[in-house]
């Protein structure tokens, strides 16, 4: 229940129920670079299962050439973005972390030229935080949440942290019983 503060303000009351942290772990397998998958469906999910009704979920990409973003699920904007990162940052751009020539540090035996990726990466999160109350998060209307794939194809993985206050809170014994006063 949300009360109303000055200012304009809403505060929701603290509750008396305890703190927790539930991990999920979301595997995707991406199918090019850039592509933009919307998690949203997902997120909720965690949210929902971890019982935690006042708190926060993180959501966060454990790769340096992906990103989490919220924006607008609209197709042709998604096209757009799409576009924009590849003009920011050319695949094909002349970057020192592609000339294997000369790079010798975390080289894989399959490496493949990615320095795009991880300047993109610069510009983007890692991740995003959303506040959750009364169990749901606090999306905008038309907010969504978006893994961003970067680099190429392949897996990908994203931790959702969902941090809180648990349960419905826990009812104060009545001082009062029968209209009496208890001591």
């Amino acid at each position: 229940m949300a009360m109303v503060v000055s200012g304009g303000l809403r505060a929701v009351p603290p509750m008396e129920t305890p703190l927790q942290c539930c991990t999920t772990f979301l595997d995707l397998h991406t199918e090019r670079g850039p592509q933009i998958i919307d998690i949203t469906e997902q997120v909720e999910e965690a949210v929902r299962a971890s019982g935690v009704v006042e708190g926060a979920v993180l959501i966060f990409s454990r790769h340096t050439t992906a990103a989490i973003k919220i924006n607008e699920h609209e197709p042709l904007l998604l096209e757009d973005i799409e576009a924009f990162l590849e003009r920011l940052c050319p695949r094909d751009g002349a970057y020192n972390h592609n000339d294997f020539s000369r790079r010798t540090v975390n080289m894989e035996l399959d490496e493949c030229p990615n320095a795009h990726a991880h300047c993109l990466h610069l510009l983007l999160n890692t991740s995003e935080t959303v506040p959750i109350s009364a169990g749901k998060m606090l999306l905008g209307r038309w907010q969504r949440i978006f893994f961003i794939e970067l680099d190429s194809p392949r897996p990908r993985q994203v931790v959702l942290q969902v941090t809180g206050q648990a349960g419905l809170p826990k009812r104060r014994e009545s001082s009062r019983r029968n209209g009496h006063r208890l001591a």
